[in-house]
């Protein structure tokens, strides 16, 4: 269990942000290795600042982590949470392979979002480096006025699922990925197993960008995590960015990247 090695909890009926509130504490002092769960949020954000609905009855949640690698490889923590968090949702729906992972971390089911995950991090006033993974589970309810369809386990399932359920294997799955990332050190298994779980791979797809949509086929992601797209004009490496999936257009031209 998370609690023998170290990890701690504290539950609030609300919260702003647990995000916030992880940062908080590591600014206060915290050694890290603790969740944040909340009831609900008041502020809950999603990438880009984007707004994510945060009702009573869904895991809103956070993993405060202090200096758990060089900071360069931070970023790598978003897929360690995301290979973590489609493991504990496929074993509540046992064993259910229609959940995968579209890049960099949504969490989907039969193409459905279900789970978002928001990494975030911090240079600390006496030198430490925080990194926070928050983690929102739509447990029984879901938005119905988002751009891709949303979905929530109690629908999948048929029955109500608590977040009290989702947490324990959350957690429990988290403290495994994160030994298996060993500080970045395996990052290869930690990208082996992301591909192995990822939506679209092989499929055409296009990546929404500020200045420009990018569009091809999805081959992998890199050492580092960028998403690689093969186009006409060869292999485009797309750093950051929205996937939406798409037909493969008729011509073989593609978007500039």
């Amino acid at each position: 269990m998370a609690q023998d090695r170290g990890f701690r909890l504290v539950h609030h009926d609300q919260l702003a942000s647990t995000n916030d509130e992880g940062l908080t504490h590591a600014k206060e002092g915290d050694p890290g290795q603790l969740w944040l769960v909340a009831d609900t949020q008041t502020k809950g954000r999603g990438r880009n600042g984007s707004v994510w609905s945060s009702p009573r009855g869904n895991l809103h949640a956070s993993l405060l982590l202090i200096d758990p690698a060089p900071p360069h490889r931070a970023a790598e923590l978003g897929f360690v949470a995301g290979v973590a968090t489609a493991h504990a949702l496929r074993e509540i729906l046992c064993g259910d392979r229609r959940v995968t992972i579209k890049w960099p971390n949504d969490v989907l089911h039969d193409g459905a979002k279900l789970c978002g995950i928001l990494l975030e991090s911090a240079n600390l006033p006496d030198g430490r480096f925080a990194c926070v993974a928050g983690v929102g589970v739509n447990c029984r309810l879901h938005p119905g006025n988002t751009r891709c369809k949303a979905t929530n386990l109690s629908t999948i399932v048929g029955q109500s699922v608590a977040p009290a359920r989702v947490f324990a294997r959350l957690s429990a799955t988290m403290t495994h990925w994160l030994d298996v990332w060993a500080a970045g050190a395996g990052f290869a298994a930690i990208r082996a197993e992301w591909l192995s779980l990822a939506a679209g791979l092989g499929a055409w797809v296009g990546v929404a960008r500020p200045s420009q949509t990018v569009e091809g086929t999805f081959r992998t992601i890199d050492a580092t995590g960028r998403l690689i797209l093969e186009q006409a004009s060869g292999q485009v490496a797309i750093e950051a960015g929205d996937v939406f999936f798409s037909p493969r257009p008729v011509s073989s031209a593609t978007a500039g990247g």
